[in-house]
């Protein structure tokens, strides 16, 4: 299965709003539900104070659309670092209805971290990088 790779899950509701003129959800909302994902993660991460860490961007955002998505679905972003490198990180998404298994979508995230005086990307810090490695619990490649 393809989301026994991902240790973090985070279950997503359909709004009305998030619907199209064909009753689907619309595309640009999947990334809503990518970030909705990705700022659960951290929270479920234990990091007491996020910010502390500094600013990141999302520098690159990929979505890979497999079947639609509609009111009465459930839908779950399961979520997790894929990789993480001197200034910058991955998070890989899957999101698959709930009720019936079916895969929805797949994506990918960077992130680079940013120094906010200096407005260019610096390094992420060792803590980041070692409650990541924690919680994921596997080793992560740059």
């Amino acid at each position: 299965m393809l989301s026994a790779r991902f240790r973090f899950r985070h279950l997503e509701a359909v709004r009305f709003r998030d619907l199209d003129a064909l009753g689907h959800v619309n595309n640009a909302v999947f990334l809503t539900y990518f970030e909705m994902a990705r700022g659960a993660y951290w929270k479920a991460l234990g990091l007491r104070d996020w910010s502390s860490l500094g600013t990141y961007l999302v520098a690159r955002a990929e979505v890979d659309f497999r079947s639609p998505v509609g009111l009465a679905d459930r839908p779950v972003c399961h979520v997790h670092v894929g990789s993480i490198g001197t200034r910058s990180f991955t998070m890989d998404y899957l999101l698959v209805e709930t009720g019936s298994g079916r895969v929805i979508a797949e994506g990918r995230t960077v992130q680079v971290m940013v120094d906010d005086t200096l407005r260019r990307s610096r390094p992420l810090s060792d803590e980041m990088k070692e409650a990541v490695r924690r919680f994921e619990g596997r080793p992560l490649s740059g």
